[in-house]
C-alpha cells in the first residue's frame, strides 16, 4: 500500500511548505498530496485554504497577493512547529526541488469559475512542459473543473474528491472517467473499492493517521492512504516487512 504525505507532511511539519516536503523526502517519501490555489498574478500556490488566514499571521483571500508576497509569508501558524520562517510556496519551486518524486496528487479547492478557469491552464501547462502524465494526477470536488482538465488534455490523469456517500460519488467518477477515486476513508468500504478496481480507479483514502485504521483500508484492497504522518507511517510499514525477513528493524526518524 503506497503512503502519501498529506499536504506535504502535516502532522511533522507546517502543513503545504517546502521544508515539510523536504522532511519527509529526506525519510524515503515519494509520494505526496497537496493542495492548490491561484495567486493574484496567476501563479499555483500551495495553500489549503482560500484565505490565508489560518496558516499566516496575514488576513485575506489568497487572491490578494501575489506569489511573490505570499512566499514572504510565515506559514506556521496553526499547524506544526518549525524553528524557522517559511512561506507559500509556488509549484513551480517544489517541482524544481527535486527529480524523482513517483507521484503528486494535486488537490484544487473550489473557486470562482474565473479563476478556476486560469487555474486549469496553469495546471495544464505545467503538466505538459514538465511531461507530468505519469507523475501527477489532477484531483477536486469540482466535477466542472476536472471536466475543464480533461476537455484540455485527455491524457492528464484525474481524481474525484469524495466526502459524502450520496449522492454515489462513484458513478460520478466514472461519467467523468476518472483514474484516481479519492475518499473520505469513513465512507469507504470494500464493495467501492472492488467496484473502483473493475472500473481501472485507484483508490486512494484521507486522512488516516491510526494505524489500526490504516490496516483495516490495507485488508479492503485501498491502493494508497493518505496521512498527516507520513514518515512515522512508512517506519512502521517498512519495519513490518523486515520483521517478516528477520531484519533489523529501524528506528523512528527525528524532524529534518
Amino acid at each position: 500500500m503506497i503512503v502519501y504525505g498529506h499536504r506535504g507532511a502535516k502532522g511533522e511539519a507546517p502543513e503545504n511548505t517546502l521544508p515539510g516536503f523536504i522532511h519527509a523526502y529526506r525519510h524515503g517519501i515519494r509520494h505526496f498530496e497537496l493542495d492548490l490555489v491561484l495567486s493574484k498574478d496567476g501563479i499555483p500556490v500551495l495553500v489549503h485554504d482560500l484565505t490565508v488566514d489560518r496558516t499566516t499571521g496575514q488576513k485575506g483571500s489568497v487572491a490578494r497577493y501575489t506569489a511573490a508576497e505570499l512566499e514572504n509569508m510565515d506559514a506556521r501558524r496553526n499547524t506544526s512547529a518549525w524553528p524557522r520562517k517559511i512561506g507559500i510556496p509556488t509549484l513551480e519551486t517544489l517541482l524544481q526541488q527535486f527529480d524523482d518524486i513517483e507521484h503528486l496528487q494535486l488537490e484544487v479547492k473550489k473557486d470562482s469559475r474565473s479563476r478556476l478557469n486560469v487555474l486549469c491552464n496553469r495546471l495544464t501547462e505545467i503538466i505538459q512542459r514538465r511531461n507530468l502524465y505519469q507523475t501527477a494526477a489532477i484531483t477536486s470536488t469540482d466535477p466542472w473543473f476536472l471536466r475543464e482538465i480533461r476537455r484540455r488534455d485527455k491524457n492528464i490523469r484525474i481524481g474525484l474528491v469524495a466526502e459524502r456517500r450520496f449522492p454515489k460519488p462513484l458513478n460520478l467518477a466514472t461519467r467523468l472517467g476518472c483514474e484516481y477515486f479519492c475518499v473520505n476513508w469513513r465512507i469507504l468500504n470494500k464493495e467501492m473499492v472492488d467496484m473502483a478496481h473493475k472500473r481501472n480507479m485507484h483508490v486512494s483514502t484521507w486522512t488516516v493517521n491510526r494505524i489500526h485504521d490504516m490496516l483495516a483500508l490495507e485488508d479492503m484492497g485501498v491502493d494508497s492512504i493518505i496521512t498527516d504522518y507520513p514518515t512515522s507511517t512508512r517506519m512502521y510499514f517498512d519495519n513490518r516487512a523486515r520483521s517478516l525477513l528477520n531484519l533489523p528493524i529501524k528506528e523512528t526518524p527525528e524532524p529534518a
